[in-house]
């Protein structure tokens, strides 16, 4: 599908955004969470420059399954440091294990349903991290209200993983042009929403 001017633009102020979140970095974050935070947005923007240069039809490509995995999974084991402590080594190991996963899992061809299912789960986990977390967080006063701005765009990362995954499965919510229209649009929002959110916490 070729890309607009539009979805170009959309997706250089994506990257952007993107870019100047791995510059500034997270304040007062410890040095796991920003190494993951780092690497998600890092991921982000690398994605977007690759949409931008070879057109969206790259996202039909395994590897970008694999690699897209990287930012939900790096968001969400950053936000499970740094406000859940006692759950960090057990979802260092999920994050770790989850990705291991879905690397064999798409590298390695497999007729049945196993590659959907784990991808579903751990997208699943990951974006629920996101989009809970700081939203009850807010809620209770354990973060300032601004931060829930990051679940938002757990919300809107969600959304598009699942649009891309029931694609993928040959069972599309919406038609696969309608999908890749509004994938730049979406991606903007959600990024806009985190690094919001996160000057704001």
């Amino acid at each position: 599908m070729k890309i607009s001017v539009l979805d170009r633009v959309l997706l250089l102020a994506t990257g952007l955004l993107a870019a100047w979140q791995v510059a500034v970095g997270i304040v007062g974050a410890d040095t796991l969470p920003m190494i993951a935070y780092t690497v998600s947005f890092g991921v982000l923007l690398v994605a977007c420059l690759l949409l931008i240069i070879l057109g969206l039809d790259v996202l039909e490509s395994p590897i970008v399954v694999i690699v897209s995995t990287i930012i939900p999974l790096g968001l969400s084991l950053g936000l499970v440091w740094e406000h859940l402590p006692a759950y960090r080594i057990a979802y260092l190991v999920f994050a770790i294990a989850g990705f291991l996963a879905i690397v064999i899992t798409r590298l390695v061809p497999r007729r049945n349903r196993l590659p959907v299912i784990l991808l579903a789960s751990i997208h699943g986990v990951a974006g629920m991290t996101i989009f809970l977390l700081p939203i009850l967080w807010a809620i209770n006063g354990r973060a300032t209200p601004g931060f829930s701005l990051v679940g938002i765009g757990g919300a809107l990362i969600g959304i598009g993983g699942l649009l891309l995954s029931f694609l993928k499965t040959g069972k599309p919510i919406l038609s696969r042009a309608t999908i890749l229209k509004i994938l730049p649009a979406l991606l903007l929002l959600m990024t806009a929403a985190f690094v919001a959110g996160f000057i704001l916490a």
